[in-house]
């Protein structure tokens, strides 16, 4: 048997370049879904970290608002703490948080909402299931006794 130019066999020769063109349609085929899977793992592990934010946020401020002596101004220290922190709470945009804040007697609830639409990490999503868009999270502090 002659040999190549690599010093290969003519019969190794033909069989790697059989190996090398199988690996390629194998890449071919799976490439494409493990692209998604890694792109899925970003937009989801993406969301995941936007909505532990806004519950952040919402835990925060329900804490914030336990000093108030009166609703108006628990709600204030809620809002206040809530619009002050959002910028820097896991690239949130403080301009589409939205804050609801009740309280009576016994218990202050936050609730928070952060509309993702437009956020860089649900752009990536492409053709993959997309999570929700709206993240809403709620807190509730206990006034008093128990």
């Amino acid at each position: 048997m002659g040999r190549g130019l690599r010093g290969e066999t003519a019969t190794g020769g033909a069989r790697s370049a059989r190996r090398q063109g199988s690996a390629a349609i194998e890449f071919a085929l799976i490439g494409p879904m493990m692209i998604l899977l890694l792109a899925g793992m970003v937009v989801y592990g993406g969301w995941f970290w936007l909505a532990q934010s806004v519950q952040s946020l919402a835990t925060e401020g329900a804490r914030a608002a336990v000093g108030g002596l009166d609703s108006a101004e628990r709600e204030q220290l809620a809002r206040a703490f809530v619009a002050d922190q959002a910028a820097g709470a896991g690239g949130l945009d403080p301009a589409l948080v939205t804050v609801n804040v009740a309280s009576d007697a016994q218990a202050i609830r936050v609730q928070v909402a952060y509309d993702a639409r437009s956020n860089p990490v649900m752009l990536l999503a492409g053709p993959l299931p997309k999570p929700p868009v709206l993240i809403a999270r709620s807190a509730t502090v206990r006034i008093g006794g128990y």
